[in-house]
């Protein structure tokens, strides 16, 4: 039996100032990530300080095109099954998200995926990832 995805309802992200440019570019529908303007090295989770060498970060926009590197799917944890699992971007990053519109049962390690956005509760809307 395959276990179709059931849209979530994610809670609107907090807004801030530091964050403001990657929300807009959600909005537009592209994933924006940090990369370091002295090592040159992308990151995430975004920071304002590069994890690596200490410089300062920029916004620079991303493939959007990844591939799963683990996932869980679960099914008891409330009305509907979900899909969460980390992502590795082309970029070399990996970002925790959630898998939608795909069966849940033909996940797989190494499955190529495209970001997604899904809409929030009165936000910008969230990235999450889906079969490419």
């Amino acid at each position: 039996m395959t276990t179709p995805h059931v849209p979530l309802a994610y809670k609107a992200p907090d807004e801030q100032p530091d964050n403001t440019p990657f929300w807009q570019a959600a909005r537009e529908g592209r994933l924006l990530v940090k990369v370091c303007k002295s090592c040159g090295k992308p990151h995430w989770y975004p920071r304002v300080l590069c994890p690596f060498c200490m410089g300062n970060t920029t916004w620079k926009e991303a493939s959007g095109r990844g591939t799963v590197y683990t996932f869980s799917v679960t099914r008891r944890a409330g009305p509907h099954p979900f899909c969460i699992a980390y992502v590795t971007l082309e970029e070399g990053i990996t970002m925790m998200t959630h898998l939608v519109d795909c069966d849940l049962d033909s996940v797989r390690i190494g499955q190529k995926v495209r970001v997604s956005f899904s809409p929030s509760d009165g936000g910008a809307p969230v990235p999450t990832f889906a079969p490419a």
